[in-house]
């Protein structure tokens, strides 16, 4: 199936409406789905056909993050599952317009991960964040590293080490979202946070380039995370913890 038809872009009052569309699988990620998303994101994030860009999930869930169907056998395929999760990390920090995630349903490992570097987070109580990397051979990307402590501080330890489940309450408490919202407004409130953020004659890409996390950091822990991952993946912990998955859920 062609990836364009998992990700359904939307224009409404001037702000681009990303949908992750692929419900049946729990708007799973492929790596393929991850580099458009990365493009998509840098197409619309130049401010000059929209003011901002929203990020959603259809049906119940925002996304269940990697496709563990399609997990890499190589090394050159772990180089590439990782990067294809920073980039969009670089396409969203990058951006000229705010990018406002969404979180309709359970977020799940680099789902969750890629709402961390969005300008703000909405929830509904349906929300959930889920991290399960540590007790599947996997390892945090997308700078994660860094931004879950500088959203979230000594709480960061326990969403990845313990890896249990946030429901919206408590992520809305330690910081995971700015605000929780009725379903039905979800979309609603926010396009009105991207129309809010960016008035007529305003300075707002200035302001994003300067409250968001700095590229030299965001590099860095880039670096970290991949080193991580390939030492997982020698030693065998990625494959015996993705099988590990599967036979549990058989």
């Amino acid at each position: 199936m062609p990836v364009e038809q998992f990700l359904d872009v939307e224009v409404v009052r001037e702000v681009a409406v990303v949908t992750f569309n692929r419900p049946e699988k729990l708007n799973v990620f492929t790596v393929d789905t991850r580099i458009r998303l990365a493009e998509l994101i840098r197409e619309l994030g130049t401010g000059e056909t929209v003011r901002g860009i929203v990020l959603t999930g259809s049906g119940r869930a925002f996304s269940a993050g990697e496709d563990l169907r399609h997990v890499p056998t190589t090394d050159a395929e772990v180089r590439q599952a990782f990067e294809s999760f920073h980039d969009i990390t670089r396409a969203i920090l990058a951006t000229r317009v705010p990018v406002v995630a969404a979180v309709n349903g359970i977020a799940v490992g680099g789902a969750s991960e890629i709402t961390l570097c969005c300008d703000a987070r909405i929830g509904t109580a349906a929300t959930e964040y889920y991290q399960p990397e540590n007790g599947r051979g996997l390892t945090i990307s997308n700078a994660s590293s860094v931004l879950l402590h500088r959203l979230i501080g000594n709480h960061a330890m326990r969403l990845v080490l313990a890896s249990p489940r946030i429901g919206a309450q408590e992520a809305r408490r330690i910081g995971l979202l700015d605000e929780l919202v009725n379903p039905a407004a979800l979309i609603d409130r926010a396009i009105d946070t991207v129309r809010q953020w960016t008035p007529e004659g305003n300075t707002t890409a200035l302001h994003l380039a300067l409250l968001r996390p700095q590229a030299e950091e965001v590099e860095a822990a880039f670096a970290r995370e991949d080193e991580a991952a390939r030492t997982a993946w020698r030693s065998g912990a990625l494959s015996a913890g993705v099988e590990a998955f599967w036979s549990a859920r058989a």
